[in-house]
C-alpha cells in the first residue's frame, strides 16, 4: 500500500518539490494550499498523477479549517505530515521601527498554525508516522552572529521549541518528529543567489525523514542530515 503524505504550502517552492518527489516515489499526496484551483504547477501535477494527488484548500490563518481537514481525512493515517508553509514577514525594518503588527501574521502562520494543525490531526498520526516541521537555521540562537530579522528569527526559534515538545508528547503514539533547516534554497523567499536548488534540499530532507526514529525524534537537522545547535 502506498504511503500517505500530507504537505502544507504545496503550491510553490519547497512544498511543490516535496509533492513532486513524493509522487515520483509512489506516495499518495494530499497537497494543501490556500487556492489550489489557481496553483498551475499543482494542477499540472494533478494531471500527471490523477490517482495519487489530492488537492485541498487550506488557509493556515483560519484554525477552523484545520478541523475541516481532519474531517476530509476521514480517519486515514498519515505516514508523513510535512508542515512546510511559512512566511518571512517584513524585511529591512531597522531596530527601533518594529511594531506589533509586524509580528502578528508571521507568528500566526509560522508558530501557531503548525502547532494547532498537528493538534487537529493528531488522531491521523500513529505508530511509525513522521512529522516534519520546516524551520530555519535563523531560529538558532547559537548560530546568530548578525542580529536583526527579529520577527522571522523569533518565529523559527518558537517553532523549534514546539517541535521539541511535540517529539516528547507524541512519543507514546510512536510518532517521530524532525525539525528541518532546508538550507539556503533558490525560492521566492531564498532568492536567485541562494546556494542550492529545491531538488537538492528536498532530496536531503526526505532522506532525513526516512531515517528518523523515535531515538532521534526532536532533533534540529540541516537538510544534509547534520544536527544543528539550538
Amino acid at each position: 500500500m502506498a504511503n500517505l503524505t500530507l504537505i502544507t504550502g504545496a503550491n510553490r517552492g519547497i512544498g511543490l518539490e516535496f509533492c513532486r518527489q513524493y509522487l515520483a516515489h509512489g506516495d499518495t499526496v494530499i497537497a494543501c494550499c490556500r487556492n489550489p484551483e489557481h496553483a498551475e504547477d499543482l494542477q499540472l501535477l494533478s494531471e500527471q498523477y490523477p490517482n495519487q494527488l489530492e488537492l485541498v484548500a487550506l488557509e493556515l490563518g483560519d484554525p477552523e479549517q484545520f478541523h475541516s481537514l481532519a474531517d476530509y481525512l476521514n480517519g486515514r493515517t498519515l505516514d508523513r505530515l510535512i508542515l512546510n508553509a511559512g512566511v518571512y514577514g517584513p524585511k529591512g525594518v531597522p531596530f527601533g521601527d518594529y511594531q506589533q503588527e509586524h509580528f502578528e501574521q508571521v507568528m500566526r502562520i509560522n508558530v501557531a498554525a503548525p502547532m494547532l494543525l498537528t493538534q487537529a490531526l493528531v488522531t491521523n498520526l500513529g505508530q511509525g508516522s513522521k512529522l516534519a516541521l520546516l524551520s530555519s537555521k535563523m531560529g538558532s540562537i547559537t548560530d546568530n552572529g548578525s542580529g536583526g530579522s527579529y520577527v522571522y528569527r523569533a518565529s523559527k526559534s518558537a517553532v523549534n521549541a514546539i517541535g521539541k515538545s511535540l517529539a516528547i508528547d507524541l512519543q507514546d503514539r510512536g510518532v517521530a518528529v524532525a525539525i528541518l533547516h532546508p538550507g539556503w534554497v533558490q525560492t521566492d523567499m531564498g532568492g536567485p543567489n541562494a546556494l542550492i536548488t529545491t531538488e537538492v534540499s528536498v532530496r536531503g530532507m526526505r532522506h532525513v525523514v526516512e531515517q528518523l526514529t523515535l531515538v532521534d525524534s526532536g532533533t534540529f537537522y540541516n537538510y544534509d542530515g547534520t544536527a544543528l545547535p539550538w
